[in-house]
């Protein structure tokens, strides 16, 4: 079986130095040594876990923090280029291994369509990952609205991933570091960007236009019951053309990462639809042999895992 990984993180540390915020005793001194490791090497030490796991191609994208924290929009502008062309190289010297997802200067979002428009057309690359908001501002905002367009008419999904620098602090997490980022935060975070995006019309503006969500979909499908029943009560200011749901299961994506759970993926797919979830890692900070084996253990058809594993990457990222 064919297993590609979607939500694969990698570095680029002559561009953008990588952290994950927060104290080395927070989090995992030894841990994150670890990890950074992992996300700098693009082939030897990633290619082997790829091939003891069985995971046969990842999809690679620029890990938090990306080019949303530079404050200049021009140095912006030029990190996420070259990033990109190193991608693009990356990608051309192992073209059955890796696909890649673009990095977006969106601090100039005019720039960023040009960006857009060079990484797909020019350099190949199959999308965007975001990581959540660029400096404290969320995609729903009116600037943004030339990207959804341009995202519409390539045909390729954007990718919100979490942010290891917050927008604001909640205080419900003062004290709690491991609340407040892989464990509960971010998954919140994202997926209240995701119904900002909702709420805000993005996708009566732009039909064609898809968000991609990690984590089982960052617990949205979860919710579905709630989101519908309570906006039918609630007087919005925000008027859809349709509930909640309906863009969850429309212009939304799910994918496994992080989530070993067979109850999790049922849901996910009872939910939103098994053509609508895509299996990812999570590498580095995931383990490959876990996932796969999560994956192929998984209580479907054969066809239907094949489906999760590499069938609707291949469908959705034109692999």
């Amino acid at each position: 079986m064919r297993v590609i990984a979607v939500e694969e993180a990698f570095s680029a540390p002559d561009v953008i130095p990588w952290s994950m915020g927060g104290s080395g005793d927070d989090l995992g001194g030894q841990w994150l040594k670890e990890v950074g490791s992992r996300l700098a090497d693009l082939t030897d030490q990633r290619l082997a876990e790829m091939d003891a796991g069985g995971v046969d191609m990842q999809v690679l994208s620029l890990t938090t923090p990306g080019v949303e924290v530079i404050d200049d929009p021009a140095e912006a502008v030029a990190a996420a280029r070259r990033v990109n062309d190193y991608l693009a190289g990356v990608i051309a010297a192992h073209p059955t291994r890796f696909a890649g997802f673009a990095a977006l200067p969106l601090q100039d979002p005019a720039a960023a369509v040009i960006e857009l428009r060079r990484a797909v057309e020019e350099l190949g690359l199959k999308g965007v990952l975001h990581n959540d908001h660029v400096r404290g501002h969320y995609l729903d905002e009116p600037q943004f609205r030339p990207l959804w367009a341009e995202l519409e008419r390539l045909g390729v999904t954007l990718y919100i991933h979490p942010a290891a620098v917050p927008a604001d602090d909640w205080q419900v997490f003062a004290g709690y570091p491991e609340l407040n980022m892989m464990a509960w935060g971010w998954t919140a975070r994202v997926g209240g960007h995701a119904l900002r995006l909702i709420h805000g019309g993005v996708f009566d503006d732009f039909p064609g236009a898809s968000v991609t969500l990690g984590h089982m979909g960052e617990l949205l499908p979860f919710q579905l019951a709630r989101l519908d029943s309570r906006f039918k009560v609630v007087n919005s200011v925000n008027k859809m053309r349709h509930l909640p749901s309906h863009y969850v299961r429309n212009n939304l994506y799910v994918t496994t990462s992080g989530v070993c759970s067979h109850a999790a993926l049922l849901g996910a797919t009872h939910a939103v639809g098994i053509d609508r979830v895509l299996f990812a890692v999570d590498y580095p900070f995931e383990s490959t042999v876990e996932a796969v084996e999560f994956l192929r253990t998984a209580p479907y058809a054969p066809a239907d895992i094949e489906r999760i594993a590499h069938g609707n990457a291949e469908r959705i990222l034109h692999l």
